[in-house]
């Protein structure tokens, strides 16, 4: 623990906190929320805004998540903005962290908040020259220790080396939910939503849109899901590496064949093209951010898009029968494919936005008006 340098008063005690990457490199900062330490993949998000529903996103399940914004925690924590009932980062990696949120909204601050739910985080970090090394070399493990006594630089440094890849693990295994659960019963249509890690807003989407949404876990094999009668089934965004998700990709399988309506939505659209025959591979540093413009294969339109994703579709993997949608304006790569015949489609970006643009929240009133 060292004093504050401002007053040195006992109540400002500050802990000290070191970020040791995979590569040997050491970021040291002054700790907060939980005394812990955790290891992950550690990954940036380019967004200035939407920091509790990132933090929240189940997607960044086993990853330590660096904010690239320079400001957070500046209008506090309000649950009503969650993607799910939790934070789903290891850990968390700020520039500046606000201590006095000011927001009508706001019920307490990103401290606490981290603090009751387990999560560390380290602030005071260059995340400019964090992220730069993980653009240049590719994001990695790390070891985040925001514990009262933290190790040494060196002896983190060579701990660092030995986190394991969070990507090994069948992730979205680790954040579906537990049971089936329906929402809006009363609706006259159903729709199915495969829950790989899904965040709310999707779900909001289409409750706003009149359906009865029945959320299955991931693992759910295509004759429960087929048992629901639903005009379409919904395959969410969720963590890691979507060939891991080797039971929801079989349920996808079957229910192409049955030409059931399908609407992939990030990894969702990852395990639609699993399913289909085609492959994936891991990005170099991923799209965490609001801001990826994605063109529209076929016509001039970009839409600016919310994305949080470290895998892709390969376009060149798709077979007979399959398109691409659309395309990343910065780097080319696949941001969405389709069938040329059947009432299916995936989009690699979050049409649900939240934090982010709602251009493309077009895309469930498209999903809805194909499945009838």
């Amino acid at each position: 623990m060292l004093y504050c340098p401002e007053n040195g008063t006992e109540a400002d005690l500050i802990r000290r906190a070191v970020l040791a990457l995979a590569d040997g490199t050491i970021f040291e900062g002054v700790g907060f929320g939980a005394s812990a330490e955790i290891g992950g993949e550690v990954v940036f998000n380019t967004g200035i805004v939407g920091y509790p529903e990132s933090i929240t996103d189940p997607s960044y399940h086993g990853q330590i998540l660096c904010q690239t914004y320079p400001l957070i925690g500046n209008y506090g924590v309000d649950p009503s903005a969650f993607e799910s009932e939790k934070p789903r980062i290891a850990g968390y990696v700020v520039s500046e962290l606000c201590d006095r949120p000011s927001h009508a909204t706001s019920r307490k601050t990103l401290d606490d908040w981290l603090r009751e739910n387990g999560v560390p985080g380290i602030s005071g970090v260059d995340t400019r020259a964090l992220t730069k090394k993980l653009r240049v070399h590719g994001v990695m493990p790390g070891l985040l220790d925001a514990g009262d006594d933290p190790q040494s630089p060196a002896r983190l440094r060579r701990e660092a080396r030995e986190v394991p890849d969070p990507n090994a693990r069948d992730l979205v295994a680790e954040v579906t939910t537990p049971e089936i659960r329906i929402y809006n019963p009363q609706a006259p249509k159903t729709v199915v939503l495969i829950d790989c890690g899904v965040k709310m807003n999707i779900i909001r989407s289409l409750l706003r849109r009149g359906v009865s949404v029945v959320r299955v876990p991931a693992d759910t094999d295509a004759g429960r899901i087929l048992a629901f009668s639903p005009r379409g089934v919904v395959i969410s965004n969720g963590p890691g590496d979507p060939e891991r998700a080797t039971a929801t990709i079989a349920a996808v399988r079957r229910l192409l064949r049955e030409g059931v309506p399908l609407f992939g939505i990030c990894l969702g659209s990852q395990v639609l093209a699993l399913a289909a025959g085609g492959t994936t591979y891991k990005l170099k540093f991923g799209h965490r951010s609001q801001n990826q413009p994605c063109l529209e294969e076929g016509t001039k339109r970009c839409y600016i898009t919310s994305q949080n994703h470290g895998f892709a579709v390969d376009s060149a993997s798709l077979p007979r029968g399959w398109a691409p949608w659309f395309r990343n304006a910065n780097d080319g790569t696949n941001e969405g494919i389709r069938h040329r015949r059947l009432p299916v489609f995936g989009v690699q970006f979050h049409p649900e936005a939240c934090p982010g643009p709602t251009d493309t929240e077009f895309l469930f009133d498209a999903f809805l008006e194909a499945a009838g």
